[in-house]
């Protein structure tokens, strides 16, 4: 078999512009709207630092879940019925993951382990198995199924363990999965693998992740204003919604304003798009999306009680979640043009030090000051763009 020659399930390479994102690719993503908001709501559920740290661990695999997925359609076409009946397959198993993610470490941590290791095994098997001997993405995929055996065995003998041994596998199980990456998914006898054996389509895989953020950024909108709903829409309900959702429009507007869309448009030059497609959006961007859930989080208790007075875990929340968007999209525009958004870094300073008297202020000023220091970098750019131009 030529290694050249395309599969008929595989997306068409070398045609004028970026591959589209499909229907099938939308409807996909309708799962992970829920996966979202379950995160926020188990951050609410569990306000400790034991609680948040589960949530992000769960954002992770989540997260690994999603991503894969998303490199696996960027190589195969969802027009193919055989690429589109193993999408509904991992869709069904992503739902079935995501419903019990609030009892991911009690009671539902067999039903989380196994739909998690179900589709991570399932797919690469699948794609592995639809690809001809000889194929070039053959073996990536080989190597891809051979790591997720190995960590599928930790997640599944992790939930067959009491609650309090599971982490002494599941942490071994998730260090594997973050790992295998950056260790070129090596395998004995064949050694690693060069991330430009990966052949992506930049263009549609900056598309995908970009969609993902608008999903995380979706969810927050959703929250706050089912949040001030429940609060039968008082006027002090409703201004902590106009807080809220003027937040959540200046993560928008840094994401999807021009320095983030110059770390787009790097990606999709580059001569090796699948380097920066393993940094800078497969690691890089869990901070974003963590950033944007942790705000999400913050949105309902600010509209709750706006008032209040909060402490620990609580009052991080509304510092944490700004900051850790900042860090994960300074982090994406160094790794992907070198340059150092010194705006963030001074922006991340001031929330620090913010959090030095966070239990001293109501939970409306701790808002009011994450929006504003966005609202303020967000014009800042924007302003920048216009002079640079």
């Amino acid at each position: 078999m030529d290694p050249t020659l395309p599969s008929r399930h595989l997306r068409p390479r070398g045609g004028v512009g970026s591959q589209r994102i499909t229907d099938v690719e939308l409807f996909f993503d309708l799962v992970y709207v829920f996966a979202v908001t379950q995160l926020s709501h188990l951050v609410l559920d569990h306000l400790s630092v034991a609680g948040l740290a589960q949530a992000g661990f769960l954002l992770v695999v989540i997260w690994w879940a999603w991503i894969y997925t998303a490199w696996m359609t960027n190589w195969f076409d969802p027009a193919s019925p055989v690429v589109r009946s193993i999408l509904a397959g991992v869709m069904l198993a992503s739902l079935l993951a995501a419903a019990a993610l609030p009892t991911a470490f009690a009671g539902g941590a067999l039903l989380f382990a196994a739909s998690y290791v179900a589709l991570q095994v399932g797919r690469n098997a699948a794609a592995a198995a639809l690809l001809d001997r000889g194929h070039r993405l053959r073996d990536v995929f080989e190597r891809l199924l051979a790591w997720s055996l190995a960590s599928g065995a930790l997640w599944l003998a992790g939930a067959a363990v009491p609650p309090d041994r599971r982490i002494l596998l599941w942490g071994p199980a998730f260090a594997l999965d973050l790992a295998a990456p950056l260790a070129g998914y090596w395998l004995p006898g064949r050694g690693r693998t060069a991330t430009a054996d990966y052949d992506i389509e930049a263009g549609h895989f900056t598309e995908r992740c970009r969609l993902f953020v608008l999903i995380a950024l979706g969810e927050s909108i959703v929250v706050a204003g089912a949040t001030a709903a429940r609060a039968d829409l008082t006027a002090t309900a409703v201004g902590c919604l106009v807080l809220a959702f003027l937040e959540t429009l200046a993560l928008w507007w840094l994401y999807f304003g021009p320095a983030t869309e110059r770390s787009h448009l790097a990606v999709r030059s580059s001569e090796n798009p699948g380097r920066l497609a393993r940094d800078a959006y497969t690691y890089g961007h869990i901070l974003i999306v963590a950033g944007i859930v942790l705000t999400a989080a913050a949105d309902n208790l600010l509209i709750a009680d706006p008032g209040a007075t909060i402490h620990g875990v609580a009052a991080a929340l509304f510092l944490a979640g700004p900051g850790l968007f900042l860090l994960g999209a300074s982090a994406f525009q160094w790794m992907t043009s070198g340059r150092l958004n010194r705006g963030h870094v001074l922006a991340i300073v001031l929330l620090l030090t913010t959090g030095a008297i966070a239990g001293h202020l109501p939970v409306v000023a701790l808002a009011a000051i994450a929006t504003a220091l966005l609202g303020a970098l967000a014009i800042q750019e924007a302003g920048a763009s216009r002079a640079s131009r």
